[in-house]
């Protein structure tokens, strides 16, 4: 049974991965076999996390490159591709947020995130899923929100429509991917204890500034509490293995029962 969620010789990319989910779930897939490739958008913070992981004698790999860059992301595939021969696990997880009243959004602003949450999900979805259905088998993993498709969150209207987004396009993946042996499914977290907007610092208690949206947050979630980082590790290991072969389009909400609570 345990061999059902051995990633030995998968080859993944996980985007986002220098810090907070991105790197626990980059992490988790090296912890069960996989060869993973870490993205991160600078060289200089993504090596240490790299080697951190690298000391554990994980395979693992160092891909610097800005998602929101289509090109960048073509050929980060294309890369992978030519140098592992293959691969078989996406993991669009990079994002950011910047907050503003929507009424005084700016344009640029909204384009950056759409940019770096949805078209670069776009492009790498359908790059890696070009490669994966050319192999007959393959999975794509996307990393969504419980903020947007759930819950509406003042001042963050690019980051809630980008993450509904997300959920829109696993299940166009699904649709058009499957009969080609691919799945796409979507993992949508609540929140969870990694830096947020830089008012948090992962594993550290929330500043006075931030203590009052930390404790909302506490009380409106059932387990009342924030999850840790490495809560999102399992789930993620087993979309990615061959436990989840009929695991096709799916939303998993992964937040504590947040979104469920009236």
């Amino acid at each position: 049974m345990k061999n059902l969620f051995s990633l030995k010789g998968k080859v993944a990319l996980v985007t986002g991965a220098s810090r907070g989910l991105g790197f626990a779930m980059a992490e988790a897939l090296a912890d069960y076999g996989a060869h993973v490739v870490m993205n991160g958008r600078h060289k200089k913070t993504l090596d240490p996390k790299v080697k951190a992981l690298a000391d554990k004698k994980h395979a693992v790999w160092g891909a610097a490159f800005d998602v929101a860059d289509t090109d960048a992301c073509a050929k980060a595939v294309a890369d992978i591709v030519k140098q592992h021969g293959h691969l078989d696990v996406l993991v669009n997880n990079a994002g950011t947020a910047e907050y503003a009243p929507v009424t005084d959004y700016p344009l640029d602003m909204w384009e950056r995130l759409i940019g770096i949450h949805l078209t670069g999900a776009f492009v790498l979805a359908r790059e890696a899923g070009r490669h994966m259905a050319a192999r007959g088998k393959g999975t794509i993993i996307n990393i969504g929100s419980i903020a947007g498709p759930k819950i509406a969150v003042p001042m963050m209207p690019a980051y809630a429509t980008a993450k509904a987004g997300l959920e829109g396009l696993t299940r166009a993946l699904a649709v058009e991917l499957g009969p080609k042996g691919v799945t796409a499914n979507c993992i949508a977290p609540g929140y969870f204890h990694t830096e947020l907007g830089g008012s948090l610092k992962e594993g550290e208690p929330p500043p006075d500034a931030a203590k009052a949206f930390y404790r909302m947050v506490e009380e409106h979630t059932p387990l009342k509490r924030w999850a840790k980082p490495e809560e999102i590790k399992g789930l993620t290991v087993f979309l990615a293995s061959d436990a989840a072969s009929y695991m096709n389009g799916s939303v998993i909400y992964i937040d504590g029962g947040m979104s469920v609570l009236q």
